[in-house]
């Protein structure tokens, strides 16, 4: 049992160290209306992690941006 127990924690800690720590921080604001329009929309669809929620949001924006303004070899 002890050895499994082990091997679960060594399994666990490994998911839970990022790749690429994340050292750069940013914030914004949010007036009343966006801010009760994001809590409404956590609380719908039970996101518990709004960090990465948000942050994969605006990376996803971003790259699908970047990638409709890249030059096209057949347009």
């Amino acid at each position: 049992m002890a050895i499994s127990k082990q091997t679960e924690a060594k399994t666990a800690q490994k998911h839970i160290e990022p790749k690429s720590p994340r050292t750069h921080q940013k914030t914004f604001m949010l007036n009343d209306k966006e801010n009760k329009a994001l809590e409404n929309y956590f609380k719908k669809y039970n996101i518990n992690n709004r960090s990465r929620f948000i942050r994969e949001t605006i990376m996803i924006t971003i790259i699908k941006q970047m990638e409709n303004d890249s030059p096209k070899l057949f347009d």
